[in-house]
């Protein structure tokens, strides 16, 4: 007969399987206090005092006689309760006993998270519940430590295989429990650092060493120490950024400037280049960190923060840094939440490294504070039209050029024969442009296109504009230049030149700009050429054309026919091309319908994938602006469209801080309730990405309850789907497995059987998370069913990495080899090299438990050059780590 003994959790017992009555409360102690010590003899006197405590009464001893006959009737002769000289045992199989069974599993672990995920699912609740005394309290105290000690066994198990990002919930929640336990400090570092957080890890240290010398007078131990300088040195992302832009075109007059400058950089860590407008503060800054490139191998971070932009907001500062924490390898959802934690992890990643730091258009100190990188290694270049007080910084002042130096820069330009022909008007000119290299380059363009003008012509044109400029500011010279030059235009060129000074963002590509001024592309880069040497604009790679904030703010207010014909054709380029593209990228997605684009917006879409994606990157910035240009004027459903057709690339890419952007204004404009489900299901995934998990929740609860007021069953059924997803990056596989049965009847309503397949995959997941391998099995393999009848490789090849799980959960080691293999070969065939090397990977587990080292170390090999091509680092090195302790490596 099968006897069953449950201690842990409500004190019970079955007999093949049938429960069985043990009597009132001190009845069931008797059994506990027998059985906790299954197999060993128990005096009389402890189990009186385990029953009764210090004093029991006088009928103790007649009753526990009783409770002895009433257990073995109501055993019935399945265990035996015999009595030796030195007490009572129950003489039954260590198997029996729900406790020693845990004991046991725990022991001979070994370290093998299998078998301590078995031992704890024994645990049913409370150990002992049902009982009382004191006793009964200690022993669940007692108890209640070894449950804790074989969880932390686990988590200790879990990280040594790189399950750190299914951790974090869970560590950080105990260790926020109990603050001064440093294992559990540990726990959480390492769970944080393998999820990427690694700032965030290093946060964590601090805030635990803190503590302990606020509370205790303690540093923390050495592990805890040898933990915080592992990740300070070998987690750290090695991506060497080079984000300069080109060097600027060659002019002459800032030696002096250029050699103050070096002192600064060489004596202090920061330097503020301060000056007016058009001063030439961007190009004395790139001049000097081109030159100087080489004195920081580590790479060169720039950002323009926009400070005085004329039809933008400066850039916010946490913007700038989740930028650079992109550069230096962070990917986007592994940026840390909070925008503190995103700057200290920005001087985490800095300290150290031999960096330059360019940082240009600065409103202000508070801009730039939280933009600068840790330690004093780096080295911080800013400019701005102020000086920053507020910042410890060594200060060139940027003042207009002197006359030799403004001639020398006009000669660069026009020549150094008609300079000295006309000396006295020459003079003038440079007085006239008030020494800033900006209107020197300007006049000394169109003087280029005006041959048969002398210059004392071109100085008197000048004159005649400046007579109605009194104020002394430097850049009314440069207004006055602007508009003498703007005259000179054709209709074609000013008309362009001033749709150019609102355009939104910080360039604009050739078909847009031909989209903004209703031209065919070569009239539009004939066009953009012509301002290109008059000194208007700036043509970079790509045929990316940029204005001066000076230039912008002067086009934007000149006239012109239809500003907002010309915008809506813009943000039909960016709609309709986006569109395209994302077919390339993403062809299985369901087709987003649109309107017709408006006549002149032009549609430009890649040939492939690859520029697709190229095309993407390119106006990531100004895809933005587009959307929020498009918001403004009311225009939500291009608002709308613009994220839902980014979407695809944003995952791609992981850029997840334009996705979150993009999808907020999608949602400020969605205008029905389809399109809000959509918006906040999206938010919420994105999200949950970045490990905001309060604010995902808040975003699917109202996805679901939208879809429910829809009553459409797709929008139902991804909804669930996504909370699926979202619980099971918690770790909650309850919950997870309830959304997720709660999504397979809305997928069968759509009657798409590869979503109701993959509907199944999901629930056979979740289910064998709870421990139900057995429904988690049926479901999984119904699903390989339907994916394989078909003919979906992909899918098939995902149930059948599901089963290969479940099997090696189950202990099965040699048929998750054989699902494992099966998954690997369609993975394969569908040139999956993501998915191949996380099944390379997880397949290296089930062979170490054969003893198949040798196979093991061969497809870890494998999956680490796979990560290592794909850019996964830390995967990588958690591998080579792993290969490092194989026997014979």
């Amino acid at each position: 007969m099968a006897v069953e003994i449950a201690l842990l959790g409500e004190v019970s017992a079955r007999v093949d399987g049938h429960p069985l009555d043990l009597g009132p409360a001190r009845q069931r102690c008797v059994l506990a206090a027998l059985a906790l010590d299954a197999g060993r003899p128990v005096s009389v006197e402890q189990l009186t005092d385990r029953v009764w405590g210090a004093e029991p009464p006088p009928t103790s001893r007649a009753t526990l006689h009783s409770y002895l006959s009433r257990l073995r009737h109501a055993f019935g002769g399945a265990v035996a309760l015999t009595k030796g000289p030195n007490g009572y045992v129950l003489e039954a199989d260590e198997s029996s006993v729900d406790l020693q069974r845990f004991r046991k599993l725990r022991d001979d672990a070994g370290g093998r998270p299998e078998a301590l995920t078995e031992a704890l699912r024994l645990w049913h609740g409370e150990p002992l519940t049902g009982i009382g005394g004191e006793w009964a309290d200690l022993t669940r105290q007692q108890l209640a430590e070894e449950r804790t000690a074989a969880e932390l066994d686990l988590v200790d198990a879990r990280l040594r295989l790189g399950h750190g990002p299914e951790l974090v919930a869970a560590t950080a929640t105990r260790s926020q429990t109990w603050p001064l336990d440093e294992r559990l400090a540990a726990h959480h570092m390492r769970a944080l650092a393998q999820a990427g957080r690694i700032a965030e890890a290093l946060e964590r240290f601090r805030a635990t060493r803190a503590l302990l010398v606020a509370e205790l007078g303690a540093e923390p131990g050495a592990d805890l120490q040898a933990l915080y300088e592992e990740l300070l040195r070998d987690e750290q992302p090695v991506s060497v950024p080079r984000q300069l832009p080109s060097a600027p075109a060659p002019f002459a007059g800032r030696v002096q400037d250029l050699a103050e400058l070096d002192e600064v950089m060489r004596t202090a860590g920061i330097a503020t280049i301060a000056g007016a407008g058009g001063m030439g503060k961007t190009w004395l800054a790139l001049r000097w960190a081109h030159d100087n490139a080489h004195r920081f191998p580590d790479g060169q971070l720039f950002v323009d923060l926009r400070g005085f932009s004329p039809d933008e907001t400066p850039m916010e500062p946490d913007v700038a840094v989740r930028g650079f924490l992109h550069a230096l390898g962070l990917d986007a959802n592994r940026v840390p939440a909070a925008p503190r934690a995103r700057a200290a992890a920005l001087r985490d990643l800095t300290a150290g490294r031999r960096m330059l730091v360019v940082i240009d258009n600065a409103a202000d100190a508070t801009q730039v504070v939280p933009v600068l990188p840790g330690g004093d290694s780096c080295r911080v270049l800013v400019t701005s039209r102020n000086r920053l007080p507020g910042l410890a910084a060594g200060v060139v002042a940027l003042d207009v050029l002197a006359d030799a130096d403004a001639s020398t820069v006009l000669a660069g330009r026009i020549g150094e024969t008609r300079l000295t022909a006309e000396p006295l008007a020459t003079a003038r000119l440079i007085d006239l442009c008030g020494g800033l290299p900006l209107a020197l380059s300007i006049v000394g363009a169109r003087v280029l296109t005006e041959p048969d003008l002398s210059l004392a012509a071109i100085a008197r044109q000048l004159e005649e504009l400046r007579l109605g400029a009194l104020d002394a500011d430097p850049s009314v010279s440069v207004a006055v230049v602007l508009s003498w030059s703007y005259r000179a235009l054709t209709d074609r060129q000013q008309e362009m030149f001033a749709l150019l000074g609102t355009a939104p963002g910080e360039d604009v590509g050739l078909p847009a700009a031909a989209s903004l001024a209703g031209l065919s592309i070569e009239d539009a880069r004939v066009t953009l050429r012509a301002l290109e040497e008059a000194s208007l604009v700036s043509v970079g790679s790509g045929f990316r054309v940029r204005m001066h904030d000076l230039v912008r703010a002067y086009a934007a207010g000149q006239q012109v026919g239809d500003r907002a014909g010309a915008l809506r054709r813009l943000v039909d380029h960016h709609v309709h091309t986006a569109h395209a593209n994302d077919r390339l990228i993403d062809p299985h997605r369901p087709v987003v319908e649109l309107a017709d684009a408006v006549p002149g917006a032009h549609i430009t879409p890649a040939a492939d994938k690859a520029g697709a994606l190229a095309w993407f990157d390119a106006e990531r910035h100004t895809r933005r602006a587009v959307q929020q240009a498009a918001a403004a004027h009311g225009w939500n459903g291009g608002a709308v469209l613009l994220a839902r057709v980014s979407h695809a690339y944003h995952q791609l890419r992981g850029r997840l801080d334009d996705e979150l952007a993009m999808w907020q204004t999608a949602l400020d404009a969605a205008g029905n309730p389809e399109e809000q489900a959509v918006a906040h299901r999206i938010m919420g995934g994105s999200l949950g990405q970045v490990q905001r998990f309060d604010e995902a929740l808040h975003h699917l609860d109202r996805a679901l309850a939208l879809a429910g007021q829809i009553g459409e069953p797709l929008q139902i059924a991804t909804a669930h789907g996504s909370l699926s997803w979202l619980w099971a990056g918690r770790s909650e596989f309850g919950r997870a497995l309830d959304h997720a049965r709660a999504a397979l009847p809305h997928y069968e309503q759509t009657g798409n059987l590869m979503l109701i397949a993959v509907a199944h995959n999901n629930i056979g997941h979740c289910a064998a998370e709870v421990g139900d391998l057995a429904g988690g099995r049926e479901s999984s393999s119904k699903a390989w069913t339907m994916l394989h009848e078909l003919g979906d490789r992909q899918g098939e090849a995902s149930a059948l990495d599901t089963l290969a799980h479940i099997e090696q959960q189950d202990g099965d080691h040699a048929r998750a080899i054989a699902l494992y293999d099966r998954a690997l070969a369609l993975y394969r065939a569908e040139d999956d090299d993501y998915t191949t090397a996380n099944v390379l990977s997880n397949l290296g587990d089930p062979l170490l438990e054969l003893g198949r080292h040798d196979r093991a170390a061969e497809v870890w090999r494998e999956a680490v050059e796979m990560f290592e091509r794909q850019g996964r680092d830390d995967e990588a090195a958690h591998l080579r780590e792993r290969l490092a302790a194989l026997p014979g490596q």
